[in-house]
């Protein structure tokens, strides 16, 4: 089982993040990809995949929540961070019109510069898309002949959308939001939809915390640590081995974001 998405430079874990990533090997996790959400979030996520390696690699990029960051000195410093080994794609970056911490022009702008950068470097996407579609997709489709590949992450759209996903050859990320029984049933039944060989898992810890999870963990904190759960259920819902998944899954994960 392979996590594509653990937000280990949160300060939620600052007290014990050798104790989560330790809890989820003995959990069966085989390798995770630590997300990076701005410059100096993508340093941290690289420097943190260095302490594990051949177990952790992460990200470089700029949310759309921080794309009011997003200067020359930041694309050199994304730049510099993919020529470490550690680092396998660009992201996170992409559109959020859900919460607008960034305008809407300044998220576009920085979303189509990762694009180019990834393109120019031939590395695949970690990219975020809410409530922002149909833009999303006008600026993504340019680039898709130019990236050796992209994954849409912690996707939670409607059918439509996910349908157009794949039509472009993306990859979609779930997670534990697809456990949730007030707003994950809808993805729940597009499950079976997702090609098994487009299919990441990913806990996008610490958020997301599997609500039917049982006996529920005394935080509300996720781990990756609980991807056990999520293969488990989505493997469930897909009608499908859960063993089997895991290893799909690790197996795509590893192909998209080119790891041995």
């Amino acid at each position: 089982m392979f996590d594509i998405g653990v937000n280990l430079t949160s300060t939620q874990f600052s007290k014990d993040r050798e104790k989560v990533v330790k809890r989820a090997r003995d959990a069966g996790v085989t390798g995770i990809l630590i997300t990076g959400t701005n410059a100096l979030e993508s340093q941290q996520a690289q420097s943190l995949a260095q302490q594990h390696p051949n177990y952790c690699w992460s990200t470089a990029g700029v949310h759309p929540h921080h794309a009011s960051e997003w200067s020359g000195e930041t694309a050199a410093t994304l730049r510099r961070l993919t020529e470490s080994e550690q680092v396998v794609a660009i992201g996170e970056c992409g559109l959020d019109f859900n919460r607008n911490f960034s305008a809407h022009d300044q998220q576009e702008y920085a979303f189509d510069a990762q694009l180019a950068l990834a393109a120019e470097l031939s590395m695949p996407v970690f990219l975020h898309c809410r409530d922002a579609h149909t833009r999303f997709v006008e600026i993504l489709k340019p680039w898709l002949a130019k990236l050796p590949g992209a994954v849409v992450h912690c996707f939670t759209g409607i059918r439509s959308e996910l349908e157009e996903c794949l039509e472009l050859g993306l990859s979609v990320g779930i997670t534990g939001w697809v456990c949730d029984e007030r707003r994950g049933l809808q993805l729940r039944e597009l499950l079976p939809l997702i090609p098994a060989d487009r299919l990441l898992l990913e806990t996008d810890a610490p958020y997301l915390l599997p609500r039917d999870m049982r006996p529920r963990p005394p935080s509300r904190r996720n781990e990756p640590c609980f991807l056990p759960h999520i293969v488990q259920q989505v493997a469930a819902w897909r009608g499908e081995d859960a063993e089997w998944l895991g290893q799909q899954t690790t197996e795509n994960s590893r192909n998209l974001f080119n790891i041995t």
